[in-house]
């Protein structure tokens, strides 16, 4: 079934919520009305200082459900710290019906140590939930997080980006046949997810599991801030909050939606020799069956192998190292139809395509100087927040933050 504007409808997955405002509980209380920033211990340094994970509450002044968004989960991701940091600024509990609780890094240690992983043990906290006092590091920061926080919510983000040495198109990651999840994974607007139970121990397979609808994001190239994508997280941050009723605004539609599920066709590109990489696809990251997406040459130049897409698809992720060993990912592509395909084709002609937009330019190096703001109009029927300026999006992110970044309305519009 489709709503009025033909958008395919959310499903019917009920949030109980009190009838009066509520505090929100952790070792401290929230109450009703209130906003607080604290920074929340977990563990401890060898030195025995105290690993504080930095955490927004806010708390509304009407009931309402109660939403996480989590960043940092691997500390060099650092997309999700600007989303939580512009989320924590510009709501307030006047704003808000219900909470909305927002963990600014969660993985301190690694995000100390701009690395993936805790360090030392190499221990990945996003196989870590819902964690288990008594374990090791990594399980014990989880069960910190998930008693005192987390676990006290109805629905979550957890926003990341692909790991070091590749870039990841703008995508979300979910359980779609979980009660509960393919409405939240709508109501987020990105066009293209990924399904799948995840992995064990991920926060969204924990949450998931645990009754919790949470969603994964995933947003572009660790080390860095990509404006771009950050704006498109907010918008979706946004519509997820009018959805379940905690703002008031538009419940985004991204005009074509594509659910890969398990057994759809979608494949990891890899090098069979070694050598240099160079990329041969784009700007846009839709390709053509039997098109080359790059090739793999000698140091002499005089082999060269070719790799071509084997269907018609979309590049979620690409290699960005220009050398690459037999096995090393070159590229994750994941099929569309024909009618899907058409839709970005159409899409990509008249500008709106931005799937690979990231700091001003497009994902590929060297293609920043072809790209304006004005050449990716936004969709009429997804209202931006009114501190998002799209003029602004071209220009560097720290001078261009206090123009763009001003506070909205009192009610806003709406490879884990």
């Amino acid at each position: 079934m489709t709503t009025d504007d033909g958008a395919p409808e959310t499903g019917a997955f009920e949030i109980e919520t009190p009838d009066e405002p509520r505090p929100f509980r952790y070792d401290g209380e929230v109450r009703p009305g209130e906003k607080r920033h604290v920074r929340y211990e977990v563990s401890e340094t060898y030195l025995g200082d105290p690993v504080e994970v930095p955490v927004t509450v806010i708390n509304g002044t009407e009931p309402g459900p109660r939403v996480f968004c989590t960043a940092a989960i691997h500390g060099d991701e650092l997309n999700g710290v600007k989303v939580c940091q512009e989320l924590a600024r510009r709501y307030d509990p006047s704003d808000i019906a219900g909470t909305l609780v927002i963990l600014h890094v969660a993985n301190v240690p690694a995000y100390h140590a701009q690395q993936r992983y805790v360090p030392i043990y190499d221990l990945d906290l996003n196989r870590s939930f819902p964690g288990k006092a008594g374990a090791n590091t990594a399980e014990r920061t989880a069960a910190e997080l998930w008693d005192a926080f987390l676990s006290k919510c109805d629905v979550g983000l957890d926003f990341h980006t692909s790991t070091r040495n590749r870039t990841t198109m703008y995508h979300t990651r979910a359980d779609v046949t979980a009660p509960g999840v393919e409405r939240l994974t709508r109501a987020f607007g990105a066009n293209v997810v990924l399904a799948g139970g995840g992995d064990e121990g991920s926060l969204r397979a924990a949450a998931t599991r645990a009754g919790i609808p949470t969603v994964t994001v995933e947003m572009g190239k660790a080390h860095r801030f990509q404006p771009v994508l950050i704006e498109k997280a907010l918008d979706g941050v946004a519509s997820v909050l009018a959805e379940y009723g905690l703002v008031e605004g538009a419940v985004s539609w991204p005009g074509w939606y594509r659910v890969v599920s398990p057994e759809d066709q979608k494949k990891w590109l890899r090098a069979d020799e070694g050598g240099l990489v160079e990329m041969q696809w784009g700007p846009y990251p839709l390709v053509r069956e039997g098109e080359t997406i790059c090739t793999v040459t000698d140091h002499f130049s005089r082999e060269e192998h070719v790799v071509a897409a084997p269907f018609t698809g979309l590049l979620v992720g690409v290699l960005e190292n220009p050398v690459a060993l037999p096995g090393h990912p070159l590229g994750h592509l994941v099929s569309v139809d024909e009618a899907t395909a058409r839709e970005i084709e159409a899409e990509i002609r008249s500008g709106e395509f931005d799937g690979y937009r990231a700091n001003g330019g497009a994902w590929r190096a060297g293609d920043e100087q072809n790209w304006s703001a004005s050449s990716t109009p936004r969709k009429a029927n997804r209202a931006p927040p009114d501190s998002l300026a799209s003029t602004a999006i071209v220009q560097p992110w720290a001078s261009a933050i206090s123009r763009t970044m001003a506070r909205p309305k009192p009610v806003p519009p709406s490879v884990e």
